[in-house]
């Protein structure tokens, strides 16, 4: 099983046990809780689950939560039936404030700035953004990070296209994931997609080009060296913007 999927099936698995272990736990001290501080211990909960799994991950923490405080914490007991106003909103804002912080953590969790401790990494960023400010040509950035980004990601080939944007390829997006027809690929588990990837170039709004990755089948770059790519493309496109 591959490690990341493991770590993600027992994120789920966490999302759907963990609010009831923790609500079972409370029930004993129910009576001296008041339900708003039951409910921020359950948001703590999501907000675990969510930071150390997938979005969906999240969600079903915070509707688990939800669902176990309904239950076993709002009058009548053991019963889906809510009779107080104010329980009814306690839960109401549980599963709203679990539903947007799951979704804010696992925002986070993707768009984590990885800390870059891996001497390569650092050097390639270091080393494009001394090459961008003193290079007398973009064309020289250009063929600088297209080699970058073939060896960092292990590509058959990579090559820039200026201008317009041209047909649906797969994309390699700004937190480093994979957009493809709609969708999120997942490329922890599946490698890059065995077709051309584009990875784009813009700076201030403005669209100048991008670079077409040509994976090589059974490749898994791994985040950070995903994140590095995106930061080196930035480079161009700061190149660019000083130039065109």
């Amino acid at each position: 099983m591959p490690r990341y999927l493991g770590k993600d099936r027992i994120a789920i698995l966490a999302a759907l046990v963990a609010p009831l272990a923790v609500s079972a736990a409370l029930v004993p001290f129910r009576s001296d809780l008041l339900n708003t501080n039951v409910a921020l211990v359950l948001v703590v909960i999501v907000v675990a689950v969510a930071a150390n799994g997938p979005r969906i991950a999240g969600a079903l923490a915070a509707v688990s939560a939800a669902v176990w405080f309904d239950f076993l914490f709002t009058q009548p007991y053991q019963r889906f039936t809510v009779t107080k106003s104010a329980d009814l909103q306690t839960a109401g804002l549980l599963l709203a404030a679990g539903l947007v912080v799951s979704q804010l953590a696992a925002r986070a969790r993707r768009l984590q700035v990885i800390a870059i401790t891996d001497a390569g990494y650092l050097a390639r960023i270091h080393d494009t953004a001394e090459l961008t400010q003193s290079a007398k040509s973009t064309d020289v950035v250009i063929d600088h990070v297209r080699a970058q980004l073939t060896d960092l990601l292990g590509l058959r080939g990579c090559r820039f296209e200026y201008g317009s944007l041209v047909g649906y390829p797969p994309r390699l997006e700004q937190d480093g994931t994979v957009a493809w027809r709609g969708r999120h690929w997942d490329v922890d588990r599946r490698g890059l997609p065995d077709e051309e990837v584009e990875l784009r170039i813009f700076s201030g709004g403005r669209f100048y080009g991008r670079f077409m990755l040509n994976p090589t089948p059974g490749t898994v770059p791994p985040l950070q060296a995903r994140l590095v790519a995106v930061t080196l493309a930035d480079q161009v496109a700061t190149a660019l913007d000083t130039t065109i």
